[in-house]
């Protein structure tokens, strides 16, 4: 049994952006050029400029300026030899410079490797891009059959517990305009999505934590906790979750879902006392 990221659905879909009819402010040129670099995804290798305008729904002539910017820039490399191009080294020190700065994932790694050794489960810490959540800190027991996702890695909201305790403990309004944009990615499948959501949020509110048997990917058992900055308006979310013939509901919500809990109280904890008053998160 492996966890897979979720690559179903092009980036540049996941939800509607802002255009410059809308927004003033709002740079489309910006925007393109930002939604070619999320069209390379784990395993991708290289792409071609018509790969790259499927991915995205660009005008393939619009790539090729894209493509050839990005690249005079540092953020992608051509291979000249196959025509095609795979991100370059600007991209990677884009993203340590991001992890690098985010001292919530210093504090949560030896509280999430604890929790991993005692429970034999795979742990993560994740934030939201776009409707997915991204794995920015992992730990899993080194002798455990777990899954096979790492930092970096993308799962959905809807289905997953660590996307819906995310959803629990974000603002309505924002949340309901989360659920218009993941009911039209959906499609007939959004009415069961959006009743395990529901749930979820009396979940959180009720016992902290919010579950996921199965609704992701049939073989995954999974619980989910929110983490919010001091102020509340950085919302994270932790989950804890293996494979279901090793794990099950009733052990994970008995100990796992509360125990979760408390880690995740003692890193906000951690974050407020020594990091709260630098805004560092």
């Amino acid at each position: 049994m492996t966890g897979r990221a979720d690559r179903s659905a092009p980036p540049l879909d996941d939800y509607p952006e802002a255009t410059e009819t809308e927004d003033r402010q709002f740079v489309t040129a910006l925007a393109r050029g930002l939604s070619v670099l999320r069209a390379f995804q784990p395993g991708d290798g290289v792409l071609g400029n018509g790969d790259i305008a499927e991915r995205t729904s660009l005008p393939k002539p619009t790539v090729s300026r894209l493509t050839h910017t990005l690249t005079r820039l540092g953020y992608l490399v051509h291979a000249e030899r196959l025509g095609k191009y795979r991100l370059g080294p600007g991209v990677l020190s884009l993203g340590y410079s991001l992890l690098a700065n985010m001292d919530i994932r210093k504090i949560a790694r030896p509280y999430l490797q604890e929790l991993a050794n005692t429970s034999g489960l795979s742990l993560a810490l994740g934030s939201r891009d776009r409707l997915n959540m991204v794995y920015l800190e992992h730990a899993r027991d080194a002798g455990s059959v777990t899954l096979r996702l790492d930092i970096g890695s993308h799962i959905p909201i809807a289905t997953t517990a660590m996307g819906r305790a995310f959803l629990a403990a974000i603002p309505e309004n924002e949340r309901a305009y989360l659920m218009t944009a993941m009911a039209e990615r959906a499609g007939p499948a959004w009415p069961t999505m959006a009743k395990g959501v529901e749930r979820a949020v009396q979940q959180v509110a009720t016992q902290g934590f919010c579950t996921s048997f199965g609704e992701w990917q049939h073989d995954v058992n999974a619980v989910g906790v929110p983490l919010r900055s001091l102020d509340g308006a950085t919302v994270m979310a932790l989950n804890c979750g293996g494979p279901a013939f090793l794990h099950k509901p009733e052990k994970l919500e008995a100990e796992w879902g509360p125990r979760l809990v408390n880690v995740a109280r003692t890193i906000e904890a951690e974050m407020q006392n020594g990091f709260a008053a630098q805004g560092t998160w």
